[in-house]
């Protein structure tokens, strides 16, 4: 299996010409009968020796971190940092997996978190920003740059609330704040590739992934749904935000924007026809109800994208895919 990265290094390298290629991902989508963009692809895995070296790496990691825990917790945390750094040498640098590159990633930057936590959580976070940030100059992995936004978000509301102890009551205000930088984050990788042929489009789908949550987080606590709020009045907030979300992702092209936050909306809506219904089986028939919604919207998602993109301006279209 062959990416996008391979092609264009490939390209790079004189092997093949940019005409070539181009016309080549064009066959492909007139094919499948969807625009190349449309399909939001990006690197997860590149065959069955992906999950075969993720459990091997998985193996030797938490087996070594776990031996060692015995002997002093401290150096268990090292040595999974040192291990994955080590690994990622091989797998990532050389061998170019995405998968086994994810679980890495997440164990070195986890590792750097848990030794530096027990004596300040802030300064944790910190680190844990500087390890993405060094792990990203080094290795280039997608969703580093979304590990390390989390952290920098981390750094902030606990740098936050140890200044200001009494800012406890806008935790939720400024994480939302955060979420919406996340997404403007997002968008500016996602217009760097609006192609979505290099690995910034796979920068800006992991961003967009974790944006979302953070962003109806906080909204869902400030209504009270996670608290047991359940009122019709309550529903209509719910339905009238997915909505919201989901014409911002048909407009920039992006289900994961709206997939990421998708659990929230299921909770909130079979809770509510659970509270007003009565009803034993509410999570199946929500389930049933956005599972065909979704199914409708993926039919005529180029259709409605088509709608939505011409009522913009033309100065905000320059940085979102263009309409087949």
């Amino acid at each position: 299996m062959y990416s996008d990265d391979d092609l264009n290094l490939a390209v790079k390298n004189g092997i093949f010409a940019q005409a070539s290629v181009d016309d080549f991902r064009q066959s492909v989508s007139s094919l499948k009968n969807t625009p190349r963009v449309d399909e939001e692809n990006f690197r997860l895995i590149g065959g069955f020796n992906d999950i075969f070296v993720v459990i091997a790496c998985a193996l030797l990691l938490f087996s070594s971190f776990f031996a060692l825990k015995l002997i002093n917790h401290s150096l268990s945390f090292v040595v999974l940092v040192a291990l994955s750094w080590g690994l990622s040498e091989f797998f990532v640098l050389k061998k170019k997996m995405s998968l086994p590159a994810i679980l890495l990633l997440i164990a070195f930057v986890g590792g750097i978190f848990a030794i530096i936590s027990p004596f300040s959580t802030i300064a944790a976070a910190a680190a844990s920003t500087i390890a993405a940030y060094v792990h990203w100059l080094r290795f280039k992995v997608p969703i580093t740059i979304a590990a390390g936004t989390l952290a920098a978000i981390g750094v902030i509301i606990s740098g936050i609330l140890s200044i200001f102890p009494s800012s406890k009551d806008w935790v939720l205000i400024i994480l939302a704040g955060c979420g919406i930088a996340s997404f403007f984050l997002a968008m500016y990788w996602d217009s760097a590739d609006i192609t979505r042929t290099t690995r910034k489009s796979d920068v800006a789908f992991w961003l967009h992934l974790a944006s979302a949550p953070l962003i109806i987080h906080p909204i869902f606590s400030g209504l009270g749904v996670l608290d047991g709020n359940e009122s019709l009045v309550t529903l209509f907030f719910v339905i009238v935000l997915y909505i919201l979300m989901t014409l911002i992702s048909i407009t920039i092209d992006r289900r994961a924007f709206m997939v990421s936050s998708l659990a929230y909306v299921l909770y909130a809506l079979s809770t509510i026809i659970n509270t007003y219904g009565g009803v034993g089986y509410s999570f199946a028939l929500t389930g049933v109800f956005m599972g065909a919604v979704l199914l409708l919207l993926s039919a005529f998602w180029h259709v409605a994208r088509k709608y939505l993109v011409s009522k913009i301006p033309d100065k905000i279209t320059t940085y979102i895919p263009k309409v087949a």
